[in-house]
């Protein structure tokens, strides 16, 4: 598809979906990333600069990042909060404490950083009648790269049909700073993390079999399992109803 008619069709949608809801503007996370990025400058074209508010979130993050939100910020003229969130990690942390963890426990205190950011952004939804717009792409949300009631929760997300090598295609269109564009794509969950590098794939080859391209057989085995395994990441959560006539649970 035209970029350019791609670019209309999200705005028009975005809009849409804010008014739908009665919502007077959006919030967004801005974390100085390219999916960031595309949806600042998506909602900007929406919006006017009060009625857009993007939020950076540092957490133990690369420096880096919170000079490449200023500049998007700057550059988009959105409306522009940083609220560090070091104290509250570090405190839920000593809370935690004494907890007998066993299993992944590096993955599953990396996932609090995400979740913490959502609770941010829901509470300054709610005090400005604004809705949380979410920035995964396709080709994240399709292997569940994304942190469930993290990054993963939100009011709308106009990215969810744009692929990663779309979404730079977008970027370029709306003129989003090339060093961003370029930046290796990274959630900040860890010093050093990367997604290419956690993934064990680059997003050109994923992006190639989620087209209906081939990749090496072992590869494809790595996509598809992440695929089916992060199923339950995709939907409602299931409610079981039931039938007090007969007596029994329905599906």
């Amino acid at each position: 598809m035209d970029v350019e008619k791609m670019v209309d069709i999200i705005t028009r949608w975005i809009k849409e979906q804010v008014e739908k809801s009665n919502g007077k503007g959006v919030v967004f996370g801005l974390s100085g990333g390219l999916d960031s990025a595309v949806t600042a400058a998506l909602c900007r074209r929406v919006f006017p600069s009060e009625k857009c508010l993007g939020i950076y979130m540092p957490c133990y993050s690369d420096i880096q990042d919170r000079g490449d939100a200023l500049l998007l910020a700057e550059t988009l003229e959105v409306s522009w909060l940083e609220i560090p969130l070091e104290e509250t990690f570090s405190s839920l942390m000593r809370a935690l404490e004494g907890v007998k963890v066993e299993g992944n426990q590096k993955l599953a205190v990396a996932n609090l950083k995400p979740r913490l950011r959502m609770i941010t952004l829901y509470y300054l939804a709610a005090v400005r009648s604004f809705r949380v717009v979410g920035t995964s792409n396709r080709s994240e949300i399709e292997i569940g790269y994304f942190t469930k009631h993290g990054d993963g929760a939100a009011d709308l997300f106009p990215l969810a049909n744009v692929l990663k090598k779309e979404t730079r295609e977008i970027a370029r269109f709306l003129k989003v700073p090339e060093n961003i564009i370029n930046k290796k794509p990274s959630g900040g969950l860890w010093e050093g993390q990367t997604d290419e590098n956690e993934l064990g794939f680059n997003y050109d080859q994923l992006d190639q079999y989620l087209e209906g391209g081939e990749l090496e057989p072992s590869l494809q085995m790595k996509i598809d399992k992440l695929i089916q395994g992060s199923h339950h990441k995709k939907i409602m959560p299931p409610k079981l109803t039931f039938n007090r006539d007969k007596g029994e649970g329905n599906e």
